[in-house]
């Protein structure tokens, strides 16, 4: 099993990214894809999922209407269109299967300063 999540990088204040995480070695469409990130200092929060159907998406609050989840099974990614950032939101940016989850991505950083 293998997840890899790219762009991450350096945003200012109020800005976008949109992060990406490429699958493999697991039945992609049958499992959960969430977002789980982690402040400096701070523990795991989750922030989005996907059902493996794409059928239902749940988002924490505090991102509801500002990031998208979005999957595509036919080639096995799952990203994050985030916006309007603010620096409370710099993290590392995980991707992980399943519930639980089952398998997480080594995770990219997003730094969110001017």
């Amino acid at each position: 099993v293998q997840l890899v999540e790219s762009g991450g990088g350096l945003v200012q204040p109020g800005g976008s990214l949109r992060l990406s995480c490429a699958a493999s070695g697991f039945t992609f469409s049958s499992y959960y894809m969430s977002w789980v990130r982690q402040a400096p200092g701070k523990g795991l929060e989750w922030v989005s999922d996907m059902a493996g159907d794409g059928g239902s998406t749940n988002y924490v609050d505090f991102v509801k209407g500002r990031f998208t989840i979005f999957r595509d099974n036919t080639k096995n990614t799952v990203s994050l269109q985030m916006n309007s950032l603010t620096p409370e939101e710099a993290a590392v940016y995980y991707c992980a299967a399943g519930r639980g989850p089952l398998y997480w991505g080594q995770g990219t950083q997003v730094t969110v300063s001017s």
